[in-house]
């Protein structure tokens, strides 16, 4: 008899376990997959910038294993010692809390487990009422069901409150303490284990009292449980908490805004840039600004031209300043005239026709082609130098008869190869594009000396981390990018900026709307744009003056000594001008018409075509007309400068041709080549 009851009560157990299991299989389930914040990080997973859910809330999502272990065990420990054991619901727990409510006559310790937690988490109800307990008994079962232990309580650290907006313990990490969880100190992981327990503590404006009393009654019962040592509970009381609410991180806003745009999918956006030299960089920006007037902003882009891997990018001078400002505005990717910046490039093509040559020499004097007259910034001519000095000295003159030979569809191509945008105010090319009569951005700028860096090879800039584009052959050969890159280099430093070795090259756009410095070391490139956004001028900005100082405080942050450019290619031409083959000792334009004053200076001796026999006492020269002083050149180098008199005596002793050229005070010349013998 005692056999069949024994019988009859197992099946009716496994009746009521079938019906059980039925009745939890049935539950409808909240998402398990809860809304979390969209994180940027950079190259090193160290996070960028976060955006809230909704309502506005911190909800940053967080793995069991980027979370300090000493945490996970107080936790555990504190509110459901038995989570690795039970099944959603604890039976035993259940039973010691029904025993203190009846000894005592009210409710002295809650069953709650952690994944019952979840579930009020999940569905965001209350605690209050008994079937509101039985629908977290039946979800939390059903929890149990369809995922692991790791998951639910990846679900807690997700969900569990903080306080005022903030949601989960790498939130509130981050918000208290300004700082990852991966590393707490015993203070701190009792804090993030308490807050969620104390309501007190999960006002808005929360409670330091309440906080760090929370903690203490927390840290006292982990005593009793040994999951931590007296020891490290008193010195966990000493330590203050909570003395501010940190600002969640919110650096690179532009390229932030520009991923989450362009994949709105993505939870995790990881960019090339690195966190902390782009927390320099945003400095040095708000520090350039003081004394700026309020209107003006500033924008730079610093990249590995090694990898073409953006390293630090600041798209304006403060992102929430939208009023004056207009900080929103990303200008590295606004289109503005480039003023010079382009004319290493029209050097490098000029280099690679064979139209010029550094050492060529070249005429900086008033030119017209047709009604386009163009002139030097400064308004002054230098007469015939070479045209590596020409570059240097940014003389528009110059670099408007090699792109008159060259044809401005021919520089508009090269930009296109290098993978830069260009867009002509007319649609039409014409010489001024060589001046800056054209719309280019400062990241296509900076891509442009990245390939000229690089051996004139297109080098994509990449910002996303893991986008790697193939090179698409040379816009400019090797050989005339080192020429170029070797040209701008031996340019000095701006007034007070650290002495490193940089090629560099400035500009200012018509106007002085926009102002730049671009330049490269051996490794990386960075480009600076200072100006307004609104295009209206900015009086007396000048890129030499504004943008250069701090193109050369942005590398600095990144290589305090320059890194070495790589030696010439060997098919690099490196000769002096009169060692060049003929026709590529002077440039000569096909349609440019020379002004020759009739006041201009006239070499009187030696006549062009002369042959001198050499003597120990040099040379002797005479110029008729012109302006004091003069300069006296032999072969483009400078022998003698700041001559009053019309006659002098040149220092020349070796046999052979010689370029003579006088250079009078208004910047006109005159020349004529002879033989010593």
């Amino acid at each position: 008899m005692r056999f069949f009851a024994f019988v009859f009560a197992l099946f009716f157990v496994a009746l009521g376990r079938d019906a059980l299991d039925d009745w939890v299989a049935r539950t409808d389930l909240p998402s398990v997959l809860p809304e979390i914040s969209v994180e940027v990080r950079d190259r090193d997973d160290i996070l960028l910038r976060a955006y809230t859910v909704e309502d506005g809330r911190w909800r940053l999502g967080v793995g069991v294993d980027r979370v300090d272990q000493r945490y996970l065990d107080m936790l555990i420990a504190y509110e459901d010692k038995r989570f690795f054991e039970h099944q959603g619901v604890d039976p035993l727990a259940m039973l010691r809390a029904a025993k203190q409510a009846l000894i005592q006559g009210k409710v002295v310790s809650g069953a709650s487990t952690l994944t019952m937690q979840v579930a009020r988490l999940l569905e965001q109800s209350g605690t209050g009422a008994w079937h509101g307990k039985l629908r977290q008994i039946r979800v939390a079962l059903r929890l149990e069901q369809v995922l692991n232990k790791d998951e639910i309580l990846q679900l807690y650290l997700t969900l569990a409150p903080f306080g005022g907006n903030i949601e989960g313990v790498r939130a509130a990490s981050l918000s208290y303490f300004g700082k990852e969880p991966r590393r707490l100190t015993a203070a701190q992981a009792a804090l993030l284990v308490a807050l969620p327990q104390a309501p007190e503590a999960r006002r808005p404006d929360v409670d330091l009292k309440a906080a760090n009393k929370a903690r203490q009654v927390l840290l006292d019962r982990l005593i009793d449980t040994q999951t931590v040592s007296v020891e490290e509970a008193q010195s966990a009381h000493l330590e203050p908490v909570l003395a501010k609410r940190f600002r969640f991180p919110a650096y690179a806003p532009h390229l932030s805004d520009r991923a989450r745009s362009e994949d709105p999918e993505r939870a995790i956006h990881r960019l090339t840039l690195q966190a902390e030299l782009q927390k320099q960089a945003e400095k040095l920006v708000a520090s350039s600004l003081r004394g700026q007037a309020e209107h003006v902003s500033i924008a730079m882009v610093l990249a590995d031209h090694t990898s073409g891997e953006i390293i630090a990018h600041v798209g304006s001078g403060g992102f929430s300043d939208k009023d004056a400002r207009q900080g929103f505005i990303d200008m590295t990717r606004a289109l503005r005239s480039p003023g010079s910046t382009l004319k290493p490039l029209v050097y490098g093509l000029a280099f690679d026709q064979d139209l010029a040559h550094p050492s060529t020499l070249i005429n900086d004097r008033p030119v017209a082609f047709g009604n386009y007259a163009p002139q030097n910034f400064d308004g002054t001519f230098r007469g015939e130098l070479r045209v590596d000095e020409a570059l240097r000295l940014s003389l528009n003159i110059p670099v408007v008869l090699l792109t008159e030979e060259l044809g401005p569809a021919r520089l508009m191509n090269a930009l296109k190869k290098a993978g830069v945008t260009a867009k002509l105010p007319s649609g039409n090319a014409g010489l001024a594009v060589a001046l800056g009569g054209v719309g280019t951005s400062l990241e296509g700028l900076v891509q442009l000396y990245a390939g000229l860096a690089q051996g004139g090879q297109k080098q994509t800039l990449n910002w996303r981390k893991g986008s790697i584009e193939e090179s698409e052959g040379n816009f400019v050969s090797r050989a005339s990018a080192w020429q170029v890159s070797h040209i701008l280099a031996g340019l000095a430093p701006p007034r007070g900026a650290a002495n490193m070795r940089l090629a560099y090259k400035t500009g200012t756009s018509y106007g002085h709307r926009d102002a730049w410095a671009i330049g490269f070391d051996g490794r990386y490139v960075a480009g600076v744009w200072i100006g307004r956004p609104d295009g209206t001028p900015v009086p007396g900005a000048f890129g030499g003056e504004l943008a250069a100082p701090i193109l050369f405080e942005l590398v600095g942050l990144v290589s305090q000594q320059a890194v070495p450019f790589p030696p010439p290619p060997p098919e690099t031409l490196l000769l002096e001008t009169a060692e060049l083959p003929h026709p590529l000792r002077r440039f000569k334009g096909r349609r440019a018409i020379f002004e020759v004053p009739p006041d201009a200076p006239k070499m009187a001796f030696p006549p062009d075509g002369a042959r001198l026999a050499r003597t120990g006492v040099g040379v002797s020269v005479k110029v008729r007309d012109g302006r004091a002083p003069f300069t006296w050149l032999a072969n483009g180098a400078p022998i003698l400068t700041g001559v009053h008199t019309r006659e002098a005596q040149l220092p020349l002793m070796e046999e052979g041709f010689v370029q003579l050229s006088v250079i009078d005070k208004d910047g006109r010349a005159a020349r004529a080549t002879i033989r010593l013998d």
